[in-house]
């Protein structure tokens, strides 16, 4: 099977073949900017990603067989220009977590969506909050799945820098009361996905 570095660079000369890239992580981005822009936005940007992608194939590092972390990077800065969107969206997010859900099962069912309310209504305020470069990494570890690594390689940056971003994150994201050395259910809520699926 082929990695997306061969296709990459079949790609420059067959540009056809870029449609491989796409048919591979499109999905995957485009549930990362529906996350982030909300679907309304999300459709546009995944065009616009892949759009940005394809011109730059050129300067794509094949030293990395994968193109997951280039996507990604390339998405985040195309979400960073709907700000705005964005704005809107988490006031949307902290507005439906405080919305009446049916219940649609038993009472425990019930309770865990309240729980998932309550912790969303709590933090979309505070990640709305963040640094810009903060909430990026965030999100491109809790809805993009990335890994650190990965993450380093989206925004360019060394990947002492994405756990520094994450701790500082952490310390913000703590519930009241909290002191520095208990901090590890954020990084739990992340890497489980629980933060990812609530909000």
């Amino acid at each position: 099977m082929s990695t997306d570095s061969d296709i990459i660079r079949k790609s420059e000369r067959t540009p056809q073949a870029f449609a491989e890239v796409f048919d591979r992580h499109a999905a995957s981005v485009e549930s990362f900017l529906r996350r982030r822009l909300g679907s309304d936005a999300a459709e546009d940007a995944l065009s616009e990603t892949f759009l940005i992608a394809f011109r730059r194939r050129g300067s794509f590092d094949h030293d990395r067989e994968s193109a997951r972390p280039w996507l990604f990077g390339i998405a985040t800065r195309v979400a960073a220009r709907h700000r705005a969107t964005e704005a809107r969206h988490w006031r949307a997010v902290v507005a439906s977590a405080g919305a009446e859900h049916s219940t649609g099962g038993g009472i425990e069912e019930a309770a865990v969506r309240m729980d998932a309310a309550d912790m969303i209504a709590m933090l979309a305020p505070k990640i709305a909050a963040l640094s810009a470069r903060d909430r990026e990494t965030l999100l491109l570890l809790a809805w993009g799945g990335l890994s650190h690594e990965e993450i380093a390689q989206a925004l360019g940056v060394p990947v002492g820098t994405v756990w520094s971003r994450l701790n500082r994150v952490r310390r913000k994201l703590a519930p009241p009361g909290s002191q520095l050395t208990r901090l590890t259910w954020i990084g739990k809520e992340l890497e489980d996905g629980r933060l990812g699926a609530g909000a």
